[in-house]
C-alpha cells in the first residue's frame, strides 16, 4: 500500500510538472547573454529592462506576498488611476532589500538578521515592447523605472525556497564571484519564476548579484 501510494503521489508531481511546463514555458523572461557557466552557476550581461516595483516591511515572506499582490493589482488592471489594458506576467518576480547596504558600504543589519525582518522591494520585469512612455500609469505606491544593463552572477536551485536555502546560496554565490575575479556591486536579489501551485522539486529559483571587475 505504501509503494502504491508513492507511485500514485509521483504520477501526480508529474501531471502538475507537465501541467506547469506548458502553462509557463512561454513566458517572457528578461533578455541576456550567458558570458560563463559552470555547473548551476551563471554570469550574465542583461539588457536594460523595465521595471514595476513597490515596497512592504515586515518578514521577507509577509512582504513578498503583499507587495506581489499589489503589482499583480496593477499589471491585471484592478488598480490603477486611468485604466489601461492588461499587462501580461513575466518571470521572474524579483525581490530584494530595500536597502541592501549601509552608508559604510558594510551589509546593513537586516542582512544579518535570520528573521529577516526589514523593507523588501519586489519588482516585476514589464514585457520588453513596452516603454516608460507606453506603460499604464501605477498607482502612488508603485513606481516605474528603467535598469540599466548590468552584468550579473547567479546561481540556480530548486525547492519552495525556505530561508535557509536563500541564505545558503547567496553565501556559494559571494564565494563563487570571489573566485572568478569579480566584486559584488550592491547586494542580492532574489529570482522566483514559478507560481506556488508548482511542485517544489519543478521551482526555478535564483540569487542573483550584479558583479564588476576589480
Amino acid at each position: 500500500m505504501g509503494i502504491a501510494r508513492l507511485v500514485f503521489a509521483g504520477i501526480g508531481v508529474a501531471a502538475i510538472g507537465a501541467f506547469a511546463y506548458t502553462r509557463y514555458r512561454d513566458t517572457e523572461e528578461p533578455d541576456y547573454d550567458v558570458l560563463f557557466r559552470e555547473d548551476k552557476f551563471e554570469l550574465r550581461q542583461y539588457a536594460p529592462m523595465i521595471v514595476a516595483e513597490t515596497s512592504h516591511t515586515g518578514d521577507r515572506r509577509r512582504a513578498q506576498s503583499a507587495s506581489f499582490r499589489r503589482l499583480a493589482s496593477y499589471i491585471f488592471a484592478e488598480d490603477r488611476p486611468k485604466g489601461g489594458e492588461k499587462i501580461d506576467m513575466t518571470a521572474p518576480v524579483l525581490q530584494a532589500p530595500a536597502k541592501p547596504r549601509g552608508d559604510d558600504g558594510e551589509p546593513s543589519p537586516m542582512l544579518q538578521d535570520q528573521t529577516r525582518n526589514g523593507e523588501w522591494r519586489m519588482s516585476f520585469v514589464m514585457p520588453s515592447h513596452y516603454t516608460l512612455a507606453t506603460l499604464p500609469e501605477p498607482p502612488a505606491d508603485i513606481e516605474l523605472r528603467e535598469v540599466p544593463g548590468r552584468r550579473v552572477a547567479s546561481v540556480r536551485f530548486s525547492g519552495v525556497a525556505r530561508e535557509s536555502d536563500l541564505l545558503l546560496m547567496e553565501a556559494r554565490l559571494f564565494e563563487w564571484i570571489a573566485a572568478q575575479g569579480y566584486t559584488a556591486v550592491g547586494g542580492y536579489e532574489y529570482g522566483f519564476y514559478d507560481a506556488p501551485t508548482v511542485p517544489g522539486p519543478l521551482r526555478r529559483n535564483e540569487v542573483m548579484i550584479e558583479v564588476e571587475r576589480p
